[in-house]
């Protein structure tokens, strides 16, 4: 990391600390949930180390009347969280847990019931091997405790092949029984999940998913012209192509059109900047006759747009060059629908001698 990175991190984890000056807070509350997100994984790596992975996605799977936390790191693992995985077969976690070997390493207690050790297969062992994770959501930013998914449906069989051989310990009966709702709680989601797809209807909830997000995003009526791009937007964009920009009348390269509907609008929601074409009128000459954010809607699309804009005029600011600014721009805000690779600096730079 250089001088110029470091700062930068810094400044991002002075944000996220509490009590941050009043100036720090009005800063923090211009910033983006993906911005916010980002602070908050910075500043868990700088508090508790790379060891703890960071989870993008979070949500809570209900079983019945039990709920267990889970979470997709960035490499797509899925855990549980241990904690409401040991809720939900009636242990209690503290008193659970045992200390391995490091103390900063939490196994699971049926690892070392002796009763269960016939049961319990190689695969379950490295499943259950303790995972460090930070969600994206967790506003105290602490770490938790997590298995593989793959490992719960494992664990039930152990105790519920137990249960048929008489093997469990009388304290281990409503275990067993958690177990067992586990299991039918789980194949009932499993085969509709196989269905979904063995029927294609997963693809028709996707396209309803991406209609109702295109219904929020994409007015139906042309709303009124208002002045919408911030001048640093432009000031900044010439700036990091290397142009001078007029002090006069901005006359501004046919490029900018493209690097606009790639830092823009398709960064907002899936299927967006296709829509805005789809609905966008045009002359005779083929010309369009309106802005692209005149059809987005005042309640969602707009403010949306306000605020990614805002974000990426902050991203512009702390670039030192264009492919600077496109890697803070890919890690704050991926493009969405992205099937191709945009020209950025070939296609796009043709016949302007940059």
């Amino acid at each position: 990391m250089d001088q110029h990175e470091e700062s930068v991190s810094k400044e991002a984890a002075a944000l996220s600390k509490r009590g941050a000056s009043k100036g720090g807070s009005a800063r923090a509350s211009r910033l983006t949930a993906d911005e916010r997100r980002e602070i908050a994984r910075r500043a868990s790596e700088a508090r508790w180390g790379k060891n703890v992975r960071y989870a993008p996605y979070s949500g809570v799977l209900e079983i019945g009347d039990m709920s267990i936390a889970c979470a997709v790191l960035e490499d797509g693992t899925r855990v549980l969280s241990q904690a409401t995985v040991l809720r939900a077969l009636g242990r209690n976690p503290e008193k659970s847990r045992r200390a391995g070997p490091d103390s900063d390493e939490l196994r699971a207690p049926f690892l070392s019931a002796k009763n269960l050790q016939p049961f319990i297969t190689d695969e379950l062992q490295g499943l259950a091997e303790p995972i460090r994770y930070r969600a994206a959501d967790d506003k105290q930013g602490n770490p938790s405790w997590g298995y593989k998914a793959e490992m719960l449906p494992l664990l039930c069989e152990v105790y519920l092949q137990a249960a048929e051989q008489k093997k469990l310990a009388p304290n281990q009966r409503e275990v067993a029984k958690a177990a067992g709702i586990l299991v039918r709680g789980l194949a009932r989601v499993g085969i509709a999940a196989l269905i979904d797809e063995a029927t294609g209807y997963q693809e028709v909830r996707a396209r309803d998913a991406l209609a109702k997000i295109l219904e929020a995003y994409v007015a139906k009526e042309l709303q009124p012209w208002v002045s919408t791009f911030p001048a640093d937007f432009y000031r900044e964009l010439f700036r990091l192509r290397g142009l001078e920009f007029p002090k006069s009348e901005v006359k501004r390269p046919r490029y900018f059109g493209t690097l606009t509907n790639d830092i823009v609008y398709r960064r907002l929601a899936p299927g967006v900047l296709a829509e805005l074409k789809r609905v966008q009128i045009r002359d005779d000459d083929g010309r369009p006759r309106h802005k692209l954010f005149q059809r987005l809607t005042t309640n969602t699309g707009y403010p949306k747009l306000r605020e990614h804009l805002g974000s990426v005029v902050t991203l512009m600011k702390l670039s030192r060059n264009w492919n600077e600014f496109r890697l803070h721009l890919e890690k704050i805000h991926p493009r969405y629908s992205d099937t191709m690779p945009l020209p950025f600096e070939d296609e796009a730079d043709s016949g302007t001698g940059l």
